[in-house]
Order: C-alpha cells, then sequence, then structure tokens
C-alpha cells in the first residue's frame, strides 16, 4: 500500500482499503481534480496505490451510490456529468430538510453560535471579494451542516449526509461567480438575522427561498459547461 492510503508500518484490511480508495476518489471528483464525464482508469489507480482491482471495484460501487460516478456497458467507469434533473433534485430534497431544520434552529440556537456562523459567514465574503474563495465554502458547509445537526434528528442528518458530496461539488462546479457568492452570503445573513429575532416563519422563509436562488444560480453558472441536457 502506498501513497495517501493506510498508516505507514501497519496492516491495511482489504475493506478498509476500498473505504479508503473511495476516500480518495470522492475527495478528487469533488475538488475538481477529476473532472465530470472523464474516465476512471481502474489500472492507473491500482498501480499508483499498489492494490488490486477488487477494492477498487468496490470504492466504485459506493460512488456510484452516491451518484458520482456512472458505470457505462463495454466503456468502463466515468465520472458523472451533473444534469438539470441531479441539480434539481438536489435541491428540492434539500429545501425540504433545511426548512424543517431551519425552523428549530430558529428557537433553540444560542445567540452566540448565531453570531459566530454570521462573522464567519462576513469573513468568507471578504475572502472571496480578495479572490480566495476556500473560505466561502467552508463558511457555506458550516452553515447548512451545524443548522442541520442542531435538530438532533439522526434520521434528516442522515437524508441530508447522503447528498453532502455530490452538494459540495455543486459549490465547486459553478459557485466561485463574484454575484452568486454575494447573494448567498446576503441569504445566508437574512438567515441569521431572524434566527437571533427568533422569528421562525422569516428565518424558514429565507432557507427556503435560499434553495430556490441555489438551483436558479447552479443551473445558470453549469448550462453552458457541464450539465446534460
Amino acid at each position: 500500500m502506498s501513497n495517501d492510503l493506510g498508516v505507514a508500518g501497519r496492516p491495511v484490511l482489504a475493506a478498509s482499503i476500498a473505504d479508503q480508495l473511495h476516500d480518495v476518489l470522492r475527495h478528487r471528483i469533488t475538488t475538481g481534480v477529476m473532472a465530470p464525464g472523464s474516465r476512471i482508469d481502474s489500472g492507473a489507480i491500482a498501480a499508483e496505490f499498489g492494490v488490486s482491482k477488487t477494492p477498487i471495484r468496490d470504492a466504485l460501487i459506493k460512488l456510484e451510490h452516491e451518484r458520482l460516478v456512472e458505470t457505462r456497458p463495454r466503456s468502463g467507469s466515468f465520472v458523472v456529468r451533473p444534469t438539470r434533473q441531479d441539480v434539481h433534485e438536489v435541491c428540492q430534497l434539500r429545501k425540504g430538510l433545511e426548512w424543517l431544520a431551519t425552523g428549530i434552529a430558529a428557537q433553540k440556537m444560542s445567540t452566540a453560535q448565531i453570531a459566530d456562523l454570521r462573522a464567519q459567514a462576513v469573513a468568507a465574503l471578504e475572502a472571496a471579494e480578495a479572490g480566495d474563495f476556500e473560505p466561502f465554502f467552508e463558511s457555506d458547509t458550516r452553515l447548512h451542516r451545524e443548522i442541520i445537526e442542531f435538530t438532533g434528528n439522526s434520521r434528516l442528518i442522515a437524508s441530508r449526509s447522503s447528498v453532502e458530496p455530490f452538494v459540495y461539488w455543486l459549490r465547486v462546479l459553478g459557485a466561485t461567480g463574484a454575484n452568486r457568492i454575494a447573494g448567498s452570503t446576503a441569504r445566508h445573513l437574512k438567515i441569521l438575522d431572524a434566527m437571533a429575532e427568533r422569528d421562525v416563519a422569516a428565518a424558514q422563509s429565507h432557507a427556503a427561498t435560499h434553495l430556490d436562488e441555489i438551483e436558479e444560480w447552479t443551473l445558470d453558472d453549469m448550462s453552458s459547461r457541464l450539465i446534460a441536457t
């Protein structure tokens, strides 16, 4: 076992190898290292990490379940090209989950936690305006994740987690436009301000509107480059 799999000096079980390969490949896909539509070369992966094709196959199956990879008969495995339907389905699911979660958080999340999320959102916007987009991705991910996790509802959290890799991927592929980042941050601040005021209805309304905006912005950002129509 070589490269970024396993721990030096320790044996790694086959099942663990598949899990680690899955994590490495998912990271490469969702960060854009492996481009949408690109063919996945199992032989090259086997050579790179010094593994057999069995754990690679198992890792690719998991990635298929996450809708990040597709297998084409007699052609092999490829990184998925997100479609308009993919974007719509993910945003529709998020809208329902986050509307509910925002209502709960607006009632119970501490003022200090809300203020911390707000401060990070403002700092991330300033960084993006200077050309550094990573703080925005981190702030955006944290805001949505913490609101979901605050519910303490394990099934709601699991439902949101099931699409998290795809959501992050869509952010990386189509969320670096200045207007998109400014618009998202403005909506985040409206959500957080309503939560701070314990205005449940307003917080939920802004959360729902935000997901509608995300769908529209994502489709606009990606229509000419990545989405199959």
